[in-house]
């Protein structure tokens, strides 16, 4: 990892908890994820060899890059976005990254995004949005996903009462393991077998 790479990273990790320390306000706070959360993500796109990534929840891109970065050359990391503003932000730090090239931004509600996307279109999912609407992307979060691929779940024990629900869906589908990883706030890591979830 490039030296301006890393002070990128650490400038932006640093102004993710200032921001969120000065504000009481939800939509204000970046709500990051943690470094050793953006470095586990990185060694997953890898070993996976993840081509085709899809993010719920760039906010101002801290996660976006730890995953651009990973899925090398060639590879594409498409994030939604439902607020301007941060995607705004988010663009300007792809930009100073030099990664802008390997991302493709969308600004519109997730729910209505993923919906329309193809069956096994993505080899990785990472969840960091709204956790109440988890319950209701499930089927469209199960037919995009590739057989033999990964959906991380952030939050998966700082809010593991928000997701109750979805831990259940996950639970009743023949088509997913998983374990719980105390890695930042949690990850809940899905792997989806071989078979059709449509």
């Amino acid at each position: 990892m490039e030296q301006a790479f890393t002070e990128l990273l650490r400038e932006l990790e640093e102004f993710g908890e200032a921001n969120d320390s000065s504000t009481d306000q939800r939509s204000r706070k970046m709500l990051n994820i943690t470094h050793d959360t953006g470095a586990f993500l990185a060694v997953l796109v890898k070993a996976c060899k993840a081509r085709n990534v899809l993010e719920i929840g760039t906010s101002n891109g801290y996660s976006t890059l730890w995953l651009a970065d990973a899925v090398g050359e060639g590879g594409t990391v498409t994030t939604v976005e439902l607020a301007e503003e941060k995607a705004e932000m988010a663009r300007d730090n792809f930009r100073r990254a030099g990664l802008h090239s390997r991302i493709r931004q969308i600004t519109d509600d997730a729910g209505s995004f993923i919906a329309g996307r193809d069956a096994g279109e993505y080899d990785f999912l990472f969840l960091d949005s709204n956790r109440a609407q988890y319950v209701g992307w499930w089927d469209s979060l199960r037919r995009i996903l590739a057989d033999g691929c990964l959906l991380v779940i952030d939050n998966a024990v700082s809010h593991a009462h928000q997701l109750e629900e979805f831990s259940k869906l996950v639970e009743a589908s023949d088509d997913f393991s998983g374990v719980l990883l105390p890695v930042g706030k949690g990850e809940l890591v899905l792997l989806k077998e071989a078979g059709d979830a449509s």
